[in-house]
């Protein structure tokens, strides 16, 4: 099949009228739909409150352990009655 007849074949395919709809596929369609907005926006809550329980327990940590400041040196011992 060369590029002309297949141009020609979807030219007489979108010529036809489309096949008739059910009439309760729009209510299917509704409901399913608004199931999946639902679930999205579940889903999106629960990644942000992870997100925030994540960035809290990071901080909970960081104020605890104080991964910034040196620890103290024990290699030497402390310098006495100079």
């Amino acid at each position: 099949m060369n590029v002309s007849e297949r141009e020609a074949t979807v030219r007489r395919m979108l010529e036809r009228t489309p096949p008739p709809v059910p009439p309760d596929l729009y209510g299917d369609v509704v409901r399913r739909g608004s199931r999946l907005l639902r679930r999205r926006t579940v889903a999106l809550r629960v990644l942000w409150l992870a997100l925030l329980a994540a960035a809290l327990a990071f901080t909970v940590w960081a104020s605890l352990a104080r991964p910034w400041v040196e620890p103290p040196s024990t290699t030497t011992p402390p310098i006495s009655d100079w």
